[in-house]
């Protein structure tokens, strides 16, 4: 099979796995005990204005309706209006969502560094105390819930240290002009600093495994000998030779990271009160908010299966090795 005919198949089975996972969401926030519109409509209300507020939000419609109007929403952008805000829904996703990025991309990029670098080491040290270490270390950050190491992390350095915020991503009184200005300042950095190491944490096993089941391979290679038979320091060939040729499949594996730290995003979110994407869905879904819990669900679950497409046609194009039989 060609890489062309691969990255075909890949697209359909991309947009069948979305129109999959909407389906599902469709289905289970229906199906959920409870009727959505008590949280909009109050019975002391006239049955003109009870009315008119169902068809505001498409809920007078057949069944079968509401799922088309649905799908075409989630294909041109348009998932609706919020039960509790009365704001559009995409209107609500693009504020909390940078706010999302930056904890996933700071905790991607700490992950991979140290991921990396204790991925190599181990692997270059094998049978060694610092390769069980590092073994060790990533089953255990395998292991262990995102959320479980969060709340010991607010108790220890929040409660009892007092040296972390216990909450949110700014101070009170601090009134940033930007979004960048934000970004920059040293309060954010240090409202920033537990989320993503926890996040961080949670993810680096992933990066720290791959990078050293990949360099043992690579150390087992005829070129490794011819490195040494030439005389070059050990360092070099580790690091300009042996790390280089392995670090290859995590850079393409860094696609499906992204889409990994997905689900823990959402949970160090809700224990770190980070005004993120994943703590607005979690709210919506406790009340009833099903437009903006759909909206949201939605897009993480595309990020995750696009990101997966993603590492697939990048391993594919990046490595000539690879092959699709």
């Amino acid at each position: 099979m060609s890489k062309i005919n691969f990255a075909v198949r890949r697209t359909f089975q991309l947009v069948l796995t979305l129109w999959a996972i909407a389906t599902l969401l469709f289905a289970m926030f229906r199906l959920m005990p409870g009727d959505p519109t008590t949280y909009i409509i109050a019975e002391t209300m006239e049955p003109e204005v009870q009315e008119a507020l169902i068809a505001r939000y498409g809920l007078d419609q057949p069944m079968h309706i509401q799922y088309w109007e649905f799908l075409v929403g989630i294909v041109t952008l348009d998932l609706g209006i919020s039960f509790h805000s009365s704001r559009e829904v995409r209107g609500i996703i693009a504020i909390y969502l940078p706010n999302t990025i930056v904890l996933m991309i700071t905790a991607l990029v700490v992950a991979y560094v140290f991921g990396v670098i204790l991925g190599t080491i181990a692997a270059w040290n094998r049978g060694e105390g610092s390769e069980k270490s590092a073994v060790f270390l990533a089953l255990l950050q395998q292991s262990t819930p995102s959320f479980w190491t969060g709340l010991i992390v607010l108790w220890i350095f929040g409660a009892y240290l007092d040296v972390i915020p216990m909450s949110g991503m700014t101070s009170r009184d601090f009134r940033p002009e930007s979004f960048f200005h934000m970004i920059t300042s040293l309060d954010f950095l240090w409202h920033l600093m537990a989320p993503a190491l926890v996040l961080a944490f949670y993810m680096m096993g992933y990066p720290l495994l791959l990078m050293r089941n990949n360099m043992l391979e690579v150390l087992s290679e005829d070129f490794i000998d011819v490195c040494r038979a030439k005389g070059l320091k050990e360092r070099t060939v580790m690091y300009k030779h042996a790390a280089r040729n392995a670090l290859l499949p995590v850079v393409t594996a860094g696609a499906i990271a992204i889409g990994y730290s997905v689900g823990g995003a959402i949970l160090i979110e809700t224990v770190f009160s980070w005004p993120g994407i994943g703590r607005e869905m979690v709210r919506a879904v406790l009340r009833r908010d099903y437009p903006v819990a759909q909206g949201t669900f939605v897009m993480l679950a595309a990020a995750v299966v696009i990101m997966n497409f993603v590492a697939d046609l990048l391993y594919s194009w990046l490595d000539p090795r690879v092959t699709y039989d």
